[in-house]
């Protein structure tokens, strides 16, 4: 069969760009709005994309900045993913849940929950919290630093994994008969004892429908790629060209061997911004529509917080990029790549604040069906990426914009399904159902 690419819907309450919720096509209360999640979940369903994807944080943004964003009001991914599981029937849910602020049990027993409700399309986007404000919603005074947190997310996935390994797959007989509702020979205690969880198992859900939901990483760091090489099946990355995206590509890939893995067991899926225009033209004028709406101090407050959280708010907006010291708190390759743009451009801090208010440095492509077609295309086939990760500038408009534009496009040139290879994420991944360690 010729290799296809891969995509998933990366949804954003009322859209990526910093600024969507003030356009007059937008919600602006859809951050809370089930019918609107619903709706965005067919529209990515009928275009046959792979999964929808949720990220999360676990603080509030707050303050005079934050209260000229829409970021402060959504649901919880979990719960919202298990609603959306009742109203799609193929589409992989994908949710992110930090290992900084959560136990493994817990994360565990949900996410075998949501695979149980889907049939099959649960995945976990393994993250270790860049958000130094959650530290003090959970007891902590001080986040946790990069090495730290990069432990304590690799002992958490053992234990997850482990735990949802429990049961074997036939070890629930049900048998009213005998009246043998289990077989006590196909139970298994983890009984994990480490540097930072103690956890005696074993998980109260039935093994999964996939055997394990699809872990997803989003790491790009030096920890981050070792981790993703260790125990990731998808990752999700920010590049800004192809020479980088190609360089993560093959380093992420050459590292697998060392853990006894396959190219194929895992799928590199770079985010990509992207606003469709029926012409070049229109689709600009898109784009400097919602442009228009960033104001500066908002974009440069975007940028702080994607550079590691830093308050760039006493800085000159006319000036450049300052000098800051390297985030401990939060992500370590997203700052590198953005002081990179600066530099490269010679960009203000205004000027790097309103490049990144849709993106927030993930590849823009800003065009036509086929002018996007064709940089996704040679992306996927020079070794760039197995797929991509969309983010639209605004929604419900940007994605149907895409899943009408360019889905078609990508389809016509044999690049992306027609119909969904299987029912759960796995299968239309092309990922293997692990098997379980305890066998």
């Amino acid at each position: 069969m010729t290799r296809q690419l891969k995509l998933g819907a990366f949804l954003m309450a009322t859209g990526h760009h910093v600024a969507a919720w003030r356009h007059p096509q937008v919600p602006a209360d859809a951050g809370l709005d089930f019918a609107h999640y619903k709706r965005l979940a067919q529209i990515a369903e009928a275009a046959k994309f792979d999964a929808l994807f949720l990220a999360d944080s676990i603080a509030a943004p707050t303050g005079d900045i934050a209260s000229r964003m829409a970021r402060s009001d959504h649901f919880e991914p979990l719960t919202l993913l298990s609603a959306l599981s009742v109203v799609t029937e193929r589409i992989g849910l994908i949710a992110t849940a930090t290992t900084s602020y959560n136990e493994p049990y817990h994360l565990a027993r949900k996410f075998a929950s949501l695979d149980h409700l889907s049939g099959g399309r649960a995945g976990w986007n393994l993250v270790t919290s860049d958000n130094a404000a959650e530290a003090q919603n959970f007891g902590r005074v001080e986040h946790l630093g990069h090495a730290e947190r990069y432990s304590r997310a690799r002992e958490f996935h053992q234990v997850v994994t482990g735990l949802w390994d429990s049961w074997e797959d036939d070890a629930f007989v049900r048998d009213k008969t005998s009246g043998t509702y289990y077989d006590p020979e196909k139970v298994h205690a983890l009984e994990h004892v480490g540097e930072h969880f103690r956890v005696k198992g074993p998980l109260n859900v039935a093994r999964s429908p996939q055997g394990q939901p699809v872990i997803v990483q989003a790491g790009s760091s030096e920890t981050g790629r070792e981790l993703a090489a260790q125990t990731a099946e998808v990752v999700f990355t920010a590049q800004t060209s192809l020479a980088n995206a190609q360089a993560f590509y093959n380093d992420l890939k050459g590292r697998l061997s060392r853990y006894g893995r396959s190219a194929d067991s895992l799928k590199i899926m770079p985010g990509v911004f992207v606003i469709v225009g029926q012409s070049e033209s229109e689709a600009q004028e898109k784009c400097e529509t919602f442009q228009q709406l960033v104001e500066p101090e908002v974009g440069v407050a975007l940028l702080g917080r994607m550079l590691g959280n830093f308050d760039l708010s006493k800085y000159p907006l006319d000036g450049p990029l300052p000098d800051l010291p390297l985030t401990e708190s939060g992500q370590q390759s997203r700052q590198k790549l953005l002081t990179e743009l600066a530099g490269k451009e010679n960009l203000s801090l205004a000027e790097l604040g309103r490049r990144i208010a849709g993106g927030r440095g993930h590849y823009s492509l800003v065009g036509t069906p086929v002018q996007i077609a064709d940089r996704l295309q040679e992306w996927f086939e020079q070794g760039a990426a197995d797929g991509f990760n969309v983010l639209v500038p605004h929604l419900p408009g940007g994605l149907e914009d895409f899943a009408q534009g360019v889905v078609p496009e990508l389809q016509r040139r044999g690049l992306f399904r027609t119909e969904y290879e299987g029912r759960t994420l796995r299968q239309n991944l092309g990922l293997a159902r692990p098997s379980n360690r305890f066998v």
